[in-house]
């Protein structure tokens, strides 16, 4: 079995470029999710049109807390699903060097490390940079390949000033600059059949950030344009300083999914059948506002 740990900061679209690869290549694929908070999003995400096994992994960060069940939870995989390939997706504020180092306690000739790919919003990197650089970099040193997502460069200038800034945290990635949808087959093969090298790689010592999550089941809002003014609201800090959020919602009887990183967000709607769920993550959240809002029995009474 091959393990390819797919890393990246709080929405910097991991389930995206793995459903992309699972799609690109026909593999055969677990993975193992490790949702940061109690309600898990990108299971269903994954789950959409794809034929993919799914391991959760919750309320707690694989690369410290629960090291130990991620361990084993390997090795179950490993001894009773046995996949080709293993794909492992950290939760965002993981540190990549813990990760790593956590699988090759357990390499075996049946368990093999591929080169990890990290993912990068170009969008957030100076943001992140900025408020979160300890694991931010992590992520980025410890990357065999870095994809860009999210964003499209004006000229080639401005893109080789931002590959520039990457390059001096890590001058021996490769960086996948192009749009990951446009690559061929061959590119994403490469991605599974990449190694480590048998470098051994050692764990950081570093305080993960203090942030907070709270999961909500049931949401509601009474329909779309109300949908458009809490999320303008999220983003203005109306319900705290939120980072990350995420989930689907029912608006007048429609399923929306929305999606917040940073100070974007987007609204796209889902054919799947969803029971509607939200996770929002931060340093400080009006955990009373948003219930007040977003559960119906509470807005009734207020």
């Amino acid at each position: 079995m091959k393990i390819l740990v797919v890393s990246g900061f709080l929405g910097a679209g991991k389930t995206t470029f793995i459903k992309e690869m699972a799609e690109k290549t026909g593999q055969d694929f677990v993975v193992m999710e490790n949702e940061y908070g109690e309600v898990g999003i990108d299971k269903t995400l994954l789950d959409e049109g794809n034929d993919i096994n799914i391991w959760e992994l919750t309320e707690g960060c694989i690369c410290c807390s629960m090291k130990s069940d991620f361990a084993s939870s390997i090795l179950t995989i490993a001894n009773t699903l046995d996949p080709e390939y293993l794909i492992v997706e950290p939760t965002g504020v993981g540190v990549l060097s813990n990760v790593i180092h956590n699988i090759q306690q357990i390499e075996y000739e049946r368990i093999s490390l591929l080169s990890p790919v990290t993912i990068v919003d170009a969008n957030c990197f100076d943001h992140y940079m900025r408020d979160y650089r300890d694991i931010f970099e992590d992520q980025l040193k410890a990357a065999g390949t870095i994809v860009i997502s999210k964003r499209s460069f004006s000229s080639p200038e401005e893109m080789d000033a931002f590959l520039a800034k990457i390059r001096a945290v890590n001058p021996d990635a490769r960086i996948q600059a192009e749009h990951y949808s446009h690559m061929e087959r061959s590119w994403w093969e490469t991605l599974l059949n990449t190694g480590l090298n048998g470098t051994s790689i050692a764990p950081e010592k570093m305080e993960t950030p203090n942030l907070l999550s709270l999961g909500l089941t049931g949401i509601s809002l009474p329909g779309p344009n109300h949908l458009i003014w809490f999320l303008e609201q999220l983003i203005r800090g109306a319900y705290g300083t939120i980072c990350r959020a995420k989930g689907f919602i029912d608006v007048g009887g429609t399923l929306l999914r929305f999606d917040v990183v940073d100070d974007r967000y987007s609204i796209t709607g889902f054919e799947e059948s969803e029971q509607p769920k939200s996770i929002f993550i931060g340093p400080k959240i009006k955990r009373r506002e948003l219930r007040k809002l977003l559960i119906k029995e509470l807005r009734k009474s207020s």
